[in-house]
């Protein structure tokens, strides 16, 4: 590696790196202001509010990282626009493509960084920061899906539940349904359902089983029962972020757990999943697109350049947050929504890469 390699690749990282240092504790501030009324009236301990914002911290740059990377390497690459450094290393015959090596090495290293940080890091931020949110400062006290929650259990069982109190661990008209096929083999009615901790049992009460038969239904009923169901207590009031909390291998089997049950939130898991893998590429994407467009000397100087960049950021943003969404929210892929901002900004990539080498 040349001298002027580990010259750009430094300033590749300082910048990247103190525009991290430079942001997030203006976000941090933003979020104090915020917030800190509802933390003094609960009483929040010192403790806990540290560690959450070691943990919004980490959120917060994971978030927003292709920001901060896409404004980092305009903002220096027009630095040396402007200090003619460029024109001076193309003119002693590096070629546009070789003074990009350096660029490309520096993304690489974020990259990997990144890529270990949402396999191992981030998931643990996630829960804390969420837990925080849901246990000191959201108005509604729960964590977890505990209204109108329908799942699918095994391949031809279904539950229903209209109302679970996280805190008692009672749940109100559920239902549990199986069936053979198309055909309804069995339907089971609780009035209460209490859960029982200590041994994972359940009491059920004022219950009806009905139990269809070839020549009439069997009835079943009791004021008072306690059995033992084949789903755990997350089935039946799921935990709303849950996706966001699990480390890879986590992520992977509960992924196919859920596909086995035909989960109707599979799309979710999904863009969780590969936005994983899709956040590191957009590294070398918005590095290849910010060097292109900084590279050369603008009438508006490196402000023409920022504001080039800033709007080509929010763009990227937002065709990931709108796919994202889509791909949530219906039936479209996963894998094409979350993969659709660094397809189409890579075609931008090439354009302006081909137009730079000119």
């Amino acid at each position: 590696m040349k001298i002027i390699d580990l010259y750009i690749l430094k300033r590749y990282l300082a910048t990247f790196s103190v525009m991290l240092l430079m942001f997030i504790p203006i976000g941090i501030v933003i979020d104090v202001s915020e917030k800190v009324n509802r933390m003094i009236e609960n009483d929040v301990p010192f403790s806990e509010i540290a560690l959450y914002y070691l943990q919004f911290t980490i959120y917060f740059a994971n978030l927003l990282f292709p920001i901060f990377l896409f404004l980092s390497v305009i903002w220096f690459t027009s630095k040396l626009a402007n200090n003619t450094e460029i024109i001076a290393i193309l003119s002693s015959g590096i070629s546009f493509t070789r003074f990009l090596r350096p660029y490309l090495i520096g993304a690489t290293i974020v990259s990997i960084f990144v890529l270990l940080m949402g396999f191992f890091l981030v998931p643990w931020a996630s829960e804390g920061f969420n837990d925080f949110r849901y246990t000191y400062l959201s108005r509604k006290k729960q964590t977890r899906e505990t209204a109108n929650v329908f799942r699918q259990i095994s391949a031809n069982e279904f539950i229903y539940v209209s109302n679970f109190n996280p805190e008692t661990k009672v749940a109100f008209n559920f239902t549990i349904e199986k069936f053979k096929g198309d055909q309804l083999e069995s339907k089971l009615s609780v009035g209460r359902l209490r859960y029982n901790a200590k041994d994972s049992s359940y009491t059920m009460f004022n219950y009806t089983k009905r139990t269809v038969g070839p020549l009439g239904d069997k009835l079943e009923s009791a004021t008072k029962k306690d059995t033992v169901f084949n789903f755990d207590l997350e089935d039946l009031t799921p935990v709303v972020y849950v996706a966001e909390t699990l480390t890879l291998g986590e992520l992977n089997s509960f992924i196919e757990k859920e596909r086995q049950r035909g989960s109707s939130n599979i799309n979710t898991y999904l863009v969780v999943l590969y936005k994983k893998y899709s956040i590191p590429v957009s590294a070398f994407i918005l590095t290849i697109i910010a060097v292109a467009v900084s590279s050369m000397k603008r009438r508006g100087g490196m402000g023409m350049n920022l504001a080039i960049g800033i709007v080509l950021a929010f763009a990227f943003i937002f065709f990931d947050k709108i796919f994202g969404t889509l791909a949530e929210k219906s039936s479209f892929p996963p894998i094409i929504a979350v993969w659709f901002p660094n397809i189409v900004f890579g075609i931008l990539a090439i354009y302006l890469l081909r137009n730079a080498k000119r």
